[in-house]
């Protein structure tokens, strides 16, 4: 498939996303990357979940 150098819309710079029609671009939310890479308390409830439940796993294979 050949594809242009100028996307047919500047505000979407991927490709797929530029190939979406506009009526389903209007639904998508621009989260800003820093939002992405902060901690939570659900972040860390879900990591001590799982921590416990692999532990558990571990613990009874052993015995």
């Amino acid at each position: 498939m050949r594809r242009s150098l100028v996307l047919t819309e500047e505000t979407a710079r991927h490709w797929f996303r530029a190939a979406l029609p506009p009526h389903v671009k209007t639904d998508l939310l621009d989260i800003p990357a820093e939002s992405l890479w902060r901690l939570t308390a659900a972040d860390m409830r879900g990591f001590a979940s799982t921590y416990v439940a692999a532990t558990a796993a571990i613990l009874v294979f052993i015995m």
